[in-house]
């Protein structure tokens, strides 16, 4: 039987601000008079959601910001109801939705503890029986009997965590707490979690925008969107069906900031010499495109002015995350040796990608151009031309835990003693016979 039963449920809310008891009177008034009220929207934060749990089950939430995850985490705690449907829960609940908020300043350590163990429907005597465990386990020795508005916002949320994990509850409900105080701690809250999860078997709902976590610590996962149910299923699918969409969401975010600024070049470093008038990303066919295949081959365009003769250029290529995190480069000076000038006008610069090494994701293009010797910078700009690397056969999920590019060497294994065997003589003191420039993922 279930232990979590999600039938059907639908939450809407009215938008815009609440009535003052003036403006609620004249309301009341014109509807006897008969004269029509403006209506506010509605607005649905969960849409015809369904969904059941089983006991033991780990079941990850995952969606972007307003997807609804934390609006259902909380019918699910209790906190709140639904519109239409129905929450049914079997069992003890421990919510972990908003970590420390139950904490009063003026109160101690020592006295929160016993509040908020109360809150969340623990015996003063369990209490007192896990006081010394909870204290040691937020790190709080020093401080228990100092008031709670003299710690810092870690402190408090560590010490509201180490309470609410003490709770001897049949289901725990989790919403973006394991990633508090600083990394030593975040260890121990992840190894309190896996042992609530794999030792002690507990029923748990997490809500995690780090989607690794959320594949590695689930047995399933719901993906929602605008308040519906997307998919539900197997991590490694879910999480995959995730990062697609955060990738399209991205490309279209970008398009449109491009849009608003009409495609504009904005350098972050120019000296008035050159001029990036446009960037392209054509396929191995020559054809523009934002889409590559992980190792097919690309070609990266760029059209410049010169506003006068530029002496021994060089042209740099780099690759970087949204997040400005800078993955590859490589520029003309490792490979032209004859170096010549541009003359004044309109030219192109043709960056060839033989075998495109990144894994699938979103990525953006940076240029910079200096000059030969003096390495004296003319050009540089960053996020010009945002581009997805795709793959028809590479998770995207995997690829998030093997960073951004695929190594390319081959395996050697012999024994330990130097003594192989070499199979093409059929004796001892030969190499082991092995494929030679296999890739770790293959081509497609």
């Amino acid at each position: 039987m279930p232990i979590i039963e999600v039938n059907h449920v639908t939450k809407e809310y009215r938008l815009g601000q609440l009535q003052s008891l003036k403006h609620s009177l004249q309301r009341a008034a014109a509807k006897l008079r008969g004269q029509p009220l403006p209506a506010r929207p509605l607005f649905k934060a969960l849409d015809d959601v369904d969904f059941k749990v089983e006991a033991g089950e780990v079941l990850g939430i995952i969606g972007h910001n307003g997807a609804g995850k934390s609006t259902l985490l909380k019918m699910l705690a209790q906190i709140s109801v639904p519109t239409r449907g129905s929450v049914k829960v079997q069992g003890k609940v421990a919510p972990l939705i908003e970590v420390g908020a139950g904490l009063i300043g003026d109160l101690t350590g020592r006295e929160n503890v016993f509040l908020n163990g109360a809150i969340l429907g623990i015996s003063k005597a369990e209490i007192k029986k896990k006081f010394d465990e909870i204290v040691a386990f937020a790190e709080m020795e020093e401080f228990i009997n100092t008031p709670i508005k003299r710690y810092s916002s870690g402190m408090s949320v560590r010490l509201g965590f180490a309470i609410a994990t003490s709770v001897d509850a049949d289901i725990l409900i989790v919403d973006e707490v394991l990633a508090v105080g600083d990394l030593a701690f975040q260890r121990k809250c992840f190894d309190r979690m896996e042992d609530l999860i794999k030792r002690q078997g507990k029923t748990v709902l997490l809500v995690s925008h780090n989607i690794r976590q959320v594949e590695r610590m689930c047995s399933r996962v719901i993906l929602l969107d605008h308040g519906k149910k997307i998919d539900d299923g197997e991590p490694a699918k879910i999480c995959n069906l995730f990062y697609e969409k955060s990738d399209e969401k991205i490309k279209s975010q970008i398009s449109e900031d491009t849009k608003k600024s009409d495609g504009v070049i904005t350098p972050l470093l120019s000296s008035g010499e050159l001029e990036l008038v446009d960037v392209k990303l054509l396929d191995g066919n020559g054809t523009e495109t934002d889409r590559i295949k992980y190792h097919s081959t690309a070609i990266i365009r760029l059209l410049f002015r010169a506003n006068g003769e530029i002496k021994e250029p060089i042209f740099g290529i780099g690759v970087h995350t949204p997040d400005m995190i800078f993955v590859a480069n490589d520029d003309s000076g490792f490979s032209i040796t004859e170096y010549f000038a541009v003359p004044p006008g309109l030219f192109t610069v043709d960056y060839c990608i033989d075998e495109m090494a990144l894994l699938p994701g979103v990525f953006a293009i940076r240029v910079g151009v200096a000059t030969k010797n003096t390495d004296r910078p003319l050009f540089y700009a960053e996020n010009l031309y945002h581009f997805q690397v795709y793959s028809d056969t590479l998770s995207r999920s995997r690829t998030v835990g093997q960073g951004f590019v695929a190594l390319t060497g081959h395996w050697e294994i012999g024994d330990v003693a130097g003594k192989t065997k070499d199979t093409s003589q059929g004796e001892e003191g030969g190499a082991i016979e092995r494929p030679r420039g296999k890739k770790m993922y293959g081509h497609q």
